[in-house]
């Protein structure tokens, strides 16, 4: 489909659930995040226990092209491996010069974010709180309730997804749990 062939249309999003009727999601279980958690043994060992589902997201099926936007649906699930909390993988855009913008659904949780010269910042996220992701910030959404973290996202839809640097190197900062609060912590394995 070209962009001259792209119509008016609506979509349909449950704004408590963040599922779609009219989309099917693109699902990521706890064996899709191997290297993602810093304690590689408490990760083996859930995964043995249950591959369980981490993190699903509904987008849609349009042109890559400039001037368009992409929107849907992202959903983390309440868990943890060790004492980090379910996230997803997270990712930088292909055209580094991208802004993203996630509004929180249902849920709580943190938009962790960093960018390749070395700033970073964590934003909470609850219910009616809109979150600005720069151009140049790699971006992760982080679950740190007891519930699903629901969150609407935009973005342009020539913008790619480079999920092979955050593979590769991690982000610099984590988000665990320590006395049943969730702490900002150095990630030991940052490369």
């Amino acid at each position: 489909m070209s962009d001259l062939n792209i119509k008016p249309f609506s979509m349909f999003f449950d704004l408590k659930t963040g599922l779609s009727r009219e989309q099917q999601p693109t699902r990521r279980t706890l064996s899709n995040m191997k290297g993602m958690y810093a304690d590689a043994a408490a990760f083996e060992a859930a995964l043995k226990a249950n591959d369980e589902l981490v993190y699903e997201f509904y987008e849609l099926k349009l042109p890559e092209t400039p001037g368009d936007l992409l929107f849907g649906s992202s959903i983390v699930y309440p868990g943890k491996v060790g004492n980090e909390y379910f996230m997803t993988k997270g990712h930088f855009h292909a055209i580094l010069d991208t802004s993203e913008v996630y509004y929180c659904l249902s849920g709580k949780g943190y938009m962790l974010m960093e960018s390749p010269e070395g700033d970073w910042d964590a934003k909470p996220m609850t219910p009616g709180e809109a979150v600005y992701v720069p151009k140049r910030y790699a971006h992760r959404s982080i679950n740190t309730g007891n519930e699903r973290l629901v969150t609407f996202f935009v973005f342009r839809a020539d913008a790619g997804h480079d999920y092979g640097t955050i593979e590769a190197n991690g982000y610099r900062k984590l988000i665990v749990e320590k006395d049943g609060e969730p702490v900002i912590v150095n990630n030991p394995r940052w490369k």
